[in-house]
């Protein structure tokens, strides 16, 4: 039987999300990464962060191209105008 409410798992996939786009910003790295590098870096399996993913591509956060994914140009600006922090 499964305990895990609802609330539990969408924090869950919000966290994740918001793992995804602090590791696209990062300045310290390229600016594009592998779903299988973030998957790594996050320790997370493919399945959610292919579901991530395709949640932020939904909103015009990331940018997938073919395995590469980075930040979108308006979430570039919305860091650079440092409206993004943590």
């Amino acid at each position: 039987m499964n305990t895990q409410s609802r609330e539990s798992r969408t924090g869950d996939g919000v966290r994740l999300e918001r793992a995804i786009v602090l590791q696209l910003l990062r300045d310290d790295r390229r600016q594009n990464w592998s779903r299988a590098e973030l998957a790594s870096e996050l320790s997370v399996g493919a399945p959610a962060i292919e579901a991530a993913l395709s949640s932020l591509h939904g909103e015009g956060v990331v940018q997938l191209d073919d395995d590469q994914v980075s930040a979108s140009p308006a979430t570039r600006r919305l860091d650079g105008l440092e409206l993004i922090a943590v």
